[in-house]
């Protein structure tokens, strides 16, 4: 989501900061967009000096299966410029930003500190047919290995479909899953062995 939308803001002309806890992630996007964007390691110090000076920020923080981490303070938000624009892509886990809360199509956006945010959770639904073709595209080939083969070799076979798995057998099998709901974490290599 955030390669994408720096892409576009890049096409519209604009100054783009890309910040991120991977270097070798960050060496790569300097790489991607042939240095025009700015790439910073996101820390606090990093994360407010960006926010302060951002006309838009879009939050795009994803910790599968786990809920995103508030790195945007309702302090940060007011030092931004009256009429900035937060738009929080991970209100569906949560949101990154402090003063995100899910909105609707119907009522998509609120004002905070004088800022703009737009917090749709379910973002892909503005667009059903497109994001259904390619949440299909994505899905159909785990769906037809499924459908073809037991599932314990498929887990055993297959290391991108077992790391989709979130329960098994009635255990949590995935950690950030267990984390957050506060439950015990089972590997699902000692169900699956």
């Amino acid at each position: 989501m955030g390669v994408n939308a720096a892409r576009i803001a890049l096409g519209m002309g604009a100054r783009v900061t890309i910040l991120d806890t991977s270097l070798p992630r960050l060496r790569r996007l300097d790489d991607l967009f042939h240095g025009r964007v700015a790439t910073l390691a996101s820390n606090s110090h990093t994360i407010a000096g960006a926010v302060r000076r951002a006309d838009l920020l879009i939050g795009a923080v994803l910790v599968p299966g786990a809920s995103a981490p508030k790195l945007v303070t309702r302090e940060m938000i007011s030092t931004m410029k009256p009429g900035a624009v937060v738009i929080d892509v991970s209100v569906d886990q949560g949101g990154c930003v402090e003063t995100s809360h899910p909105t609707t199509h119907s009522a998509p956006t609120f004002l905070v500190e004088g800022v703009l945010h737009y917090c749709v959770a379910n973002m892909p639904g503005a667009v059903p047919r497109t994001s259904t073709f390619a949440l299909t595209n994505a899905t159909l080939p785990y769906a037809l290995k499924l459908g073809q083969t037991p599932l314990e070799p498929v887990l055993r076979s297959d290391a991108s479909l077992a790391e989709g798995v979130n329960l098994f057998r009635g255990a949590v099998t995935h950690r950030a899953v267990a984390e957050s709901l506060d439950y015990s974490h089972t590997p699902l290599a000692a169900l699956v062995p």
